[in-house]
């Protein structure tokens, strides 16, 4: 099939490898803009785009969808099928009417469940027990076409969103390329989504950080690894805050208020969270400091304990 794709970070990087290994001709890819990054805020081109130009496949980065000039070369392009992956941006009835065979998403989720932004990082800090992927077709409201495939898996207790995304992308791309041999052979199902199930997430930002240590153990400990490897879950301890990379079950007990720390040492930092548990913080990271373990950063530091 004649493709053209859409998408911008490693998740999409690896879909668009994917449909190019199984011979599929990508005649076109449209990406976000470069933007800069790190702390020297170096102007960094999106996954999608690197791989693009280094197989020789033309890239567009309009701001916009909804700009005629752009609509012409999308329809100058003639494609078959439109498939976007993690794009970033909703497109407009004008694009979604231009290939014959329709536009197709493949979303981390199994929808209709978390339909929006950051489903990875939602799914780890709810606790789900199984997450996955499914690839749908586009219609005009955001994530509410029909599916076509899903594929399931289950979370690890202590998988981060970090991991599971790694994963997903695996996963996502090959349900991608099973569901593009099918909607080629015409055989591709379509299954409305039951709406009166549906949820939507937000984005998560750097406000979702601070742990409430006034929740469960598995609460903090979800919360932890959701938010890894951004924006990371942070905690107060002994008057500055922490970035906390990684936490496990305590079996000790206490009458101290949530937040307070009742041990640190070689086993990490203990505090005090609902109902008398416990959190043990495993890995952390002072401020200017790089990542480490928490008994490492006891050996040349002290922090309050009140047992």
């Amino acid at each position: 099939m004649r493709i053209l794709f859409m998408g911008t970070p490693d998740i999409a990087a690896a879909s668009l490898a994917a449909i190019l290994e199984a011979g599929h001709e990508v005649c076109g890819v449209f990406t976000r803009q470069d933007k800069p990054v790190g702390r020297k805020q170096v102007l960094t081109a999106p996954p999608v785009k690197v791989l693009a130009e280094s197989k020789g496949i033309p890239v567009y980065q309009p701001r916009t969808l909804r700009d005629e000039a752009v609509q012409a070369d999308i329809r100058a392009l003639a494609p078959e099928l439109i498939v976007v992956v993690a794009y970033g941006r909703i497109l407009p009835p004008e694009v979604l009417e231009v290939p014959p065979l329709g536009c197709i998403n493949l979303h981390v989720s199994l929808l209709p469940k978390y339909r929006g932004a950051a489903p990875i990082q939602w799914a780890v800090l709810n606790g789900d027990a199984v997450t996955g992927v499914s690839t749908m077709y586009l219609d005009r409201e955001m994530d509410t076409g029909d599916v076509i495939y899903t594929t399931q898996t289950p979370v690890g207790e202590f998988e981060t969103a970090g991991e599971l995304f790694d994963r997903l992308a695996v996963m996502g791309a090959d349900l991608l390329v099973r569901t593009l041999r099918d909607i080629a052979a015409g055989t591709a199902p379509r299954t409305p989504q039951d709406h009166r199930q549906a949820t939507y997430t937000r984005p998560l930002t750097r406000d979702d950080s601070p742990i409430d240590w006034n929740q469960s153990p598995r609460v903090i400990i979800k919360h932890i690894c959701g938010l890894e490897p951004w924006p990371v879950a942070t905690a107060e301890l002994g008057g500055q805050t922490f970035k906390i990379h990684a936490a496990d079950y305590s079996e000790r007990t206490t009458r101290k208020a949530p937040g307070t720390i009742v041990a640190a040492g070689k086993d990490g930092v203990t505090v005090a969270c609902a109902d008398g548990q416990t959190v043990r913080i495993t890995q952390l990271q002072a401020p200017g400091k790089k990542r480490m373990s928490a008994a490492d950063y006891l050996l040349g530091h002290t922090l309050p304990v009140e047992d």
